[in-house]
């Protein structure tokens, strides 16, 4: 009886996918706080109880947008370059989570939360095949390497909102703001290394140089790891 209620209302064209995209949407402009089924119906216009036929509940539905993301995430095929596979897994990741920042609170904690999270765990240990490492040093480089795309993400995304921030006050503000800092810093004369960064006029939030300073961080992580492989 149940497959013959949900089989019901496909004359109405709308199916899971629909429902999961805009839920996404929505998440993606204003945060999963905004994500009900109330919402999504209005988004999609249709009525409410039509999207329980395909969700099963507000916790199914965000369970499947946390799926989505982990498929445009795909950790690459083992290749036989650990390296090249843990690089390509880390920006793949990084370039999901900018397109869905509130994804940051759900990926990379616990067990693997559905088969395509499991399906990248599986193909990331796969890469260190042959390599020699035992499976407690395997899973550690992977939480490493995690860790730091997390942590990574997590600044530039904290960068990307102040930046927004800052171009809805004042210029004159914003300048103010940092001239009062740079002079406090330069004239104090306690925090002389300060003061010398400064003086080199050097942005360490500069979007022009996000992703150099992401490749630098992840190239320290998997050196890291590549000492520990060959000692």
């Amino acid at each position: 009886m149940r497959e013959e209620r949900r089989a019901a209302p496909r004359a109405r064209r709308l199916g899971r996918s629909d429902i999961v995209d805009a839920a996404m949407a929505v998440a993606d402009a204003e945060g999963t706080e905004a994500v009900s089924m109330r919402r999504i119906a209005k988004e999609l216009q249709v009525g409410v109880m039509s999207l329980y036929w395909y969700i099963e509940s507000k916790e199914d539905l965000h369970r499947l947008m946390l799926e989505a993301v982990q498929a445009e995430i795909e950790a690459p095929e083992p290749s036989g370059d650990w390296r090249a596979d843990l690089a390509a897994h880390a920006r793949n990741t990084r370039a999901a989570i900018h397109r869905h920042p509130w994804a940051i609170d759900y990926i990379g904690a616990g067990p693997p939360t559905g088969p395509n999270d499991a399906r990248n765990a599986d193909q990331l240990l796969g890469a260190f095949d042959g390599v020699g490492l035992d499976p407690a040093t395997t899973l550690g480089a992977l939480v490493t390497v995690s860790t730091y795309v997390m942590g990574a993400v997590l600044r530039e995304i904290q960068e990307i909102r102040w930046h927004h921030a800052a171009e809805e006050a004042s210029e004159e503000g914003v300048a103010g703001a940092f001239a009062e800092f740079d002079w406090r810093v330069l004239e104090d004369g306690r925090y002389p290394h300060l003061a010398k960064l400064l003086d080199t006029g050097i942005d360490p939030d500069a979007p022009e140089t996000r992703d150099e300073r992401f490749e630098f961080g992840l190239s320290c992580v998997l050196d890291g790891i590549a000492a520990r492989i060959k000692g």
